[in-house]
């Protein structure tokens, strides 16, 4: 676990712009105010992603009965090429992820690269639609800063569950 009040550290620092599922351009200060659970996968993976999504989901209803408005959940993609805005829409609905507590981003490949060394996420294409990739879900107070990270898939979340649920006293 990391932890961190410098402002300074913030990832309502980076100015990219993004596009949510929705069509939207966005920049990440836009989230800013709510606990964010933030993961990078791609929707065309077949073994660590749907795994992190299964994760995320988790999460959410574990925290949802306690913080249901304080907290949104942001997937993040690593293939800006496949992954357009649609094709995010119609991955969080097939996922029933598609309520208002998550969005869904894509970036171009600039941005990608930037969020990811934030996050420690490392990943490279290794076919023209496949990633390896980190498997890491970070959690940021309501200023932006990182307070916490899970790594790998299918773990106990106890300490992420307890990370996102302190994470909004930071405000």
């Amino acid at each position: 676990m990391r932890t961190s009040s410098r402002a300074g550290e913030s990832i309502f620092n980076l100015t990219s712009v993004w596009h949510s599922e929705e069509g939207k351009a966005i920049q990440l200060e836009a989230l800013k105010g709510k606990v964010l659970v933030v993961v990078m996968i791609y929707t065309t993976c077949t073994v660590a992603c749907p795994r992190l999504v299964a994760d995320m989901k988790a999460l959410h209803e574990k925290v949802a009965r306690q913080k249901e408005d304080d907290v949104q959940y942001v997937l993040v993609s690593i293939d800006p090429t496949h992954d357009t805005p649609e094709k995010l829409k119609e991955f969080a609905i097939s996922k029933e992820m598609d309520g208002p507590e998550w969005t869904f981003l894509q970036g171009d490949t600039e941005s990608v690269r930037e969020f990811a060394n934030v996050l420690s996420v490392k990943f490279k294409k290794t076919s023209p639609m496949e990633f390896s990739h980190s498997n890491i879900i970070s959690v940021f107070s309501p200023d932006g800063v990182l307070v916490h990270q899970q790594e790998g898939v299918d773990v106990d979340n106890k300490e992420t569950v307890e990370a996102v649920l302190s994470a909004g006293g930071e405000q």
